[in-house]
């Protein structure tokens, strides 16, 4: 009888909840809407002009990333387009590959469809064994590796698959999660909340490789050099 009570009490409690959030959303509905029937045809036609010229720099800087070999997974054939590929974009991740290795491939494919999905992001791909410089720089011992850079910067990486579930079978999205977690694309979802079929069973934890990475290095295009 109790414990009938009990979640007769918690339902209530929910449904208020409910409705209360309810409530919110309509009031500021109703706000928007009476603010909007405030403006006169000036307020309205300014309105107008600002979100055109939002839409008209948003499809600028989309074409500016496009022209910067952005919306496309793509391989560099050296370690020197590697620094100038970083000192033209704002975000870039690099995957460093071997042929041989199968966890590569796997790989592949979902940043193919990231790179298309989140075009304000530069994806690459850059053969470990023909860049033994930055694969030394950069303490990179585990393939496959990202590297996420911004701004010219190592901001993270991602080793192996162990921050993914620790499993080959990852998702697409659960790689974006990842990469949401360390700024480097523009990531919409609940980065408190990733997107495992069950976190407890993998035992997933974010590692960010402190001293194992030369994060905050800037990149110089004579950096080959040191």
């Amino acid at each position: 009888m109790a414990a009938d009570t009990s979640v007769e009490m918690f339902s209530k409690v929910l449904e208020n909840q409910m409705l209360q959030s309810t409530k919110v959303v309509e009031e500021q509905l109703d706000a928007e809407i009476q603010k909007l029937d405030q403006m006169d045809e000036d307020e309205l036609e300014r309105l107008k002009e600002r979100r055109l010229e939002a839409l008209k720099k948003s499809q600028q800087q989309k074409q500016e990333w496009l022209s910067k070999g952005h919306g496309e997974y793509r391989e560099i054939p050296s370690e020197k387009d590697f620094f100038q590929e970083v000192k033209e974009s704002k975000n870039v991740v690099c995957h460093f590959y071997k042929d041989t290795t199968f966890r590569c491939m796997i790989l592949d494919k979902h940043l193919a469809t990231l790179s298309k999905k989140h075009i304000e992001t530069k994806f690459l791909k850059l053969n470990a064994e023909k860049s033994p410089f930055l694969c030394e720089r950069l303490c990179i011992k585990v393939i496959p590796t990202l590297a996420l850079v911004k701004d010219g910067k190592t901001q993270d990486f991602i080793v192996g698959f162990t921050d993914l579930g620790n499993t080959d079978d990852f998702t697409t999205e659960t790689l974006e999660w990842r990469l949401g977690c360390s700024g480097i694309i523009n990531y919409s979802g609940n980065l408190m909340d990733p997107p495992f079929q069950s976190q407890k069973k993998f035992g997933t934890s974010v590692t960010k490789l402190d001293k194992k990475t030369i994060r905050g290095k800037k990149y110089d295009s004579d950096s080959d050099d040191d």
